[in-house]
């Protein structure tokens, strides 16, 4: 399991006798500014329709589903990946695999839209970034992810006060959609950068990501980093946290290793030259920071992208 692909800690199964149908088994739980629905499915199933007039954000959590969204081709959603979907914007979804001894488990997080504007509103006055044109925001467009441990974990937090009988739970639940809509936010910017979109309005982290890409080769010292993008390890540091949610050493192994992954597709190069060639002084912490990141070793993706 990819560390930066955390699946939330799922909640109980219903029961047997209480489910009320096979396909999309709907538990409800509804709060001021949120409904929690939790979806179970027990049989294999094609074109199932849903739909939801508030913005819903959406965590798989068992077994595998295929989603069609905008008229776009399917794309398999598995645990540890969200998706968030605009109010309103039909899912079209497929169960290829479900069944009684396999079922799948699905969490959606319909948002009340004040809401949303009100918790970016305040974050954006209260703790503004640092790019002069840079705002806490929700790209609709960017709608899939991979959930990090903090946006795992914020959602399990959710479902237990959902599925709680406290006097207080609309409040706390009001204060976690906050925590869930800052790593939501910091989910996405990861996954645009990863895929090469540099953040625009942030300038200096725009600089440092193409440094680093640039020099992923060599050892890369954050002091010299940050005076090159004339801003402290502190401001450097911080940066990272907040736009991305992992820090600058954390983004530096996440990019060596998708540069292994790509010349790991040469079936005759060795482990060593490419631990080297991506940037890592020991080829066995190499072999440990691969294994921790990819679920395989350095040698086994090798030999499976020859057998594919």
């Amino acid at each position: 399991m990819l560390p930066n692909k955390i699946v939330p800690i799922t909640p109980a199964l219903s029961k047997e006798f209480s489910l009320k149908t096979l396909v999309e088994n709907r538990t409800i739980y509804n709060l001021e500014n949120c409904e929690l629905n939790l979806f179970e499915t027990y049989q294999q199933s094609e074109l199932v329709s849903l739909r939801f007039n508030d913005l819903v954000v959406t965590s798989m959590l068992r077994g595998k589903k295929v989603m069609r969204l905008f008229d776009q081709p399917g794309f398999e959603y598995l645990p540890g990946e969200s998706v968030i979907v605009p109010a309103n914007v039909e899912m079209i979804i497929d169960f290829p695999e479900a069944a009684m001894e396999n079922p799948t488990q699905c969490l959606a997080l319909a948002i009340d839209n004040k809401k949303i504007l009100d918790t970016l509103q305040l974050l954006n006055e209260k703790y503004p970034k640092e790019g002069r044109s840079d705002y806490w925001k929700l790209d609709e467009r960017n709608s899939f992810f991979y959930n990090n441990a903090e946006l795992a974990f914020t959602v399990h937090k959710l479902i237990n006060i959902c599925q709680s009988t406290s006097v207080s739970k609309d409040v706390l639940a009001d204060l976690t959609l906050q925590e869930l809509l800052i790593h939501i936010a910091q989910c996405q910017n990861l996954k645009e950068v990863r895929d090469g979109d540099l953040n625009k309005t942030h300038p200096h982290l725009s600089f440092i990501i193409g440094y680093i890409r640039q020099n992923i080769h060599t050892k890369l010292f954050l002091p010299e980093i940050a005076k090159l993008a004339s801003v402290s390890s502190a401001s450097l540091y911080r940066m990272f946290k907040t736009e991305l949610g992992i820090s600058p050493i954390e983004f530096i192994v996440l990019e060596r290793i998708k540069l292994a992954k790509r010349l790991l597709k040469d079936k005759h190069i060795f482990i060593k030259n490419v631990s080297y060639e991506v940037g890592f002084d020991d080829c066995n912490y190499f072999i440990r920071a691969f294994k921790q990141h990819e679920g395989i070793t350095p040698r086994q993706y090798q030999q499976l992208n020859l057998n594919n």
